[in-house]
This record gives structure tokens, C-alpha cells and sequence, in this order.
């Protein structure tokens, strides 16, 4: 069984962390060593699901912040184990998200007594399906392990604060024809053809850019795939434009889907994926607070990650951590040690 030094400089526990290897639904491994460790320090309360770890302060605080982060990777690109360089680790899982984990095991080992209530949780799965996701399936056999009045999510964000998430949702797109033999294509109606129209409203549409909190998000529609075709002689009937919508956390999935239906009008719409935004809400005096620690400006999420499980729960939540998110699931993952360090440093001067 592997074991985790807490009392090892923050460098050295990431690639500690980076070192066990932990592929999505193979994470027993770094949970029971991050149990393990988290149980040695009396003044959590550690409390385990599955491969889904949580450990919690209970100190009578008006205030509780919830700091999350997943244990597990995408599967190895011949990127590990992990290797220093120039005051950068390599290696798989170092800036999605480990150097973020190692930053919540040494707030939890270096702060017994912080000025608000901590939660932390090191969840399992969230590279794969979210029927896996272990926080979400927190939210639904624990919620209460969930109760805060702001969390952080320490997915990579180059150690600055990007609030909230956009949603999103994956939608097909159907025209139907007549089959017929190409010879004679007169004699049928061409379903991709018949597709043109579909790809003109796309190539037209002008993205909404709304301002929530003083931040403006950016909504995008975009064909992400094209299916048709029955054999290289027959005029098709049908054919399917996939399209993703990533829309504005101020929409609900009902309000995005009825934009989506809207905008197609006339043509068969099925939604086949959704996943809500999050708000950033940065009004709360928990997140000003924060904001105020960072320093700089909060920018918005464009893409989707799991402060949304939060916002389901009534909890503010912002995305901060250290590495470029531009280089997670790559083979030449890396995150700079020096983002490591800062992402700890801040946040002990926050909650000291």
C-alpha cells in the first residue's frame, strides 16, 4: 500500500500523489492512502464512500467552505512516473488534478484550527460517466457531507479563480429522405442534402454573451459531428447533425433546450446529454472574501466541470487551482511547482 508523507513540502506530496497510479474505477489504491493519512489527524472527522474520501472539520464556525477535488486520471500515455524539471512535474494527472489535491491534503494537515469550517473531499471517477462521478453521487446518499456556503473546486485554472461553469447539452439533429438507388436519385430525396439548411443556421448563429457577477460569458452552437449514408449507390434517408450547446449558467437545462428546439425549428431535435451550469456567485460574502485573497480578477468558466454539483445544492462555487487546464489529458501533462505552491500559500492566508 502506497503511503502519503503530510508533512513533505507541498512539491513533494504532488508527485507522491502523481506516483500511484490511479485510471478512473482504479482508484483504491490513492483513496486508501489519502484515508489513511487524513485518519491520523484528530482533528478531522474522515468519512468514506466507496473510493470517495471526505474529511471535515467541526469547529462551531459561522461559516463552512467545502474544498473538492477527484483522485482519479485518464488512462496512461507512457506518462508515467512522474519526473522534475526546471521547477515543473511531469507526468500523468500532475495538472488534472493532483497538484490540486496535494494543496487540499496540506491545508487539511497544517490547519488545525482554520477561521471557517472545513470540508474536504477527494472523490473518485470524475473522468468518466458522470453515473460514476463521485460527488454526484455524494449530493444524493450524502448531501449533508455536501452543506457549505461556498466550495472550491481545485480543477487547473492557472492558479487564478475562473467562477461558475457554463452548461452543457448534445443534441441530434434529423432530416429524413427517400432511398433510392444513386442512378436515379430523382427518384428518392437526399437526407444529407437536406442537411445544407441545418449547417447554414449554425454558420449564422451570433453567440449570446451575457454578464453575470461582473462576468461575461461567452454561449457557443456548434456541429461537433455528421452521420448519414446507407452505401456508396444509394441515395441516403436519413442523416444526423450533432450538435453542443454550451450555454450561460443564468439558463436552466429547460430554458436550453427550449433555445435549442427554437432555433431548429422544423427539424427533429433529440437531446441526448445535459448537464447544468453554475452560477458564480460571487455576491456571497464567502466568495468576496476569497476573490479579496486571490487578488486579480475571478474569470468566467467557459467550459463545464463540478462546481455545477454545487450549484444543484444552493452552493456558490468557483474553479481554482494550479496547472493550464490546456495541458491536462495531454501526454506531456505538466504543471508548474511554483502554481502548486501559491494555490497553498493563498489559501492558508485565507483560512489561518
Amino acid at each position: 500500500m502506497a503511503h502519503l508523507d503530510l508533512s513533505a513540502d507541498v512539491a513533494t506530496l504532488t508527485q507522491q500523489l502523481v506516483d500511484i497510479e490511479s485510471v478512473s474505477h482504479h482508484e483504491q489504491e490513492i483513496a486508501d492512502a489519502v484515508e489513511e493519512a487524513l485518519r491520523a489527524l484528530p482533528h478531522l472527522t474522515v468519512t468514506r464512500r466507496g473510493h470517495t474520501v471526505v474529511a471535515r472539520t467541526d469547529l462551531g464556525r459561522p461559516e463552512r467552505v467545502v474544498i473538492a477535488g477527484h483522485l482519479d486520471t485518464v488512462p496512461l500515455n507512457d506518462n508515467l512516473p512522474s519526473r522534475r524539471e526546471d521547477g515543473i512535474l511531469h507526468g500523468l494527472g500532475t495538472c488534472d488534478m493532483k497538484g490540486g489535491d496535494a494543496v487540499m491534503l496540506k491545508l487539511a494537515a497544517d490547519l488545525p484550527e482554520p477561521n471557517r469550517d472545513l470540508t474536504f473531499i477527494f472523490y473518485e471517477a470524475e473522468e468518466v460517466d458522470s453515473v460514476h462521478n463521485g460527488l454526484r453521487k455524494l449530493t444524493e446518499s450524502d448531501p449533508d457531507l455536501l452543506e457549505a456556503d461556498f466550495a472550491i473546486l481545485m480543477e487547473p485554472s492557472n492558479a487564478a479563480i475562473e467562477a461558475g461553469c457554463q452548461g452543457t447539452m448534445r443534441v441530434d439533429v434529423r432530416t429524413t429522405g427517400e432511398r433510392s438507388h444513386s442512378a436515379r436519385s430523382w427518384k428518392g430525396v437526399n437526407a444529407i442534402h437536406l442537411a445544407g439548411p441545418v449547417l447554414a443556421r449554425l454558420n449564422d448563429y451570433v453567440a449570446r454573451q451575457p454578464e453575470i457577477d461582473g462576468l461575461t460569458y461567452h454561449e457557443g452552437l456548434n456541429a461537433t459531428g455528421i452521420r448519414g449514408g446507407v452505401a456508396g449507390n444509394v441515395i441516403p434517408d436519413e442523416c444526423v447533425v450533432e450538435v453542443n450547446f454550451r450555454f450561460a449558467p443564468d439558463r436552466s437545462e429547460a430554458d436550453a433546450e427550449a433555445f435549442v428546439r427554437d432555433f431548429f425549428e422544423g427539424y427533429d431535435v433529440t437531446v441526448t446529454d445535459m448537464a447544468a451550469g453554475a452560477l458564480p456567485g460571487l455576491d456571497r460574502p464567502a466568495a468576496k472574501a476569497f476573490v479579496d485573497a486571490v487578488g486579480g480578477e475571478a474569470a468566467p468558466k467557459f467550459g463545464w466541470t463540478d462546481v455545477a454539483q454545487f450549484t444543484k445544492l444552493g452552493v456558490p462555487a468557483v474553479n481554482y487551482g494550479p496547472g493550464d487546464p490546456m495541458f491536462a489529458h495531454k501526454q506531456d501533462e505538466h504543471v508548474p511547482l511554483e502554481h502548486v505552491e501559491r494555490c497553498e500559500r493563498t489559501l492558508k492566508e485565507w483560512l489561518a
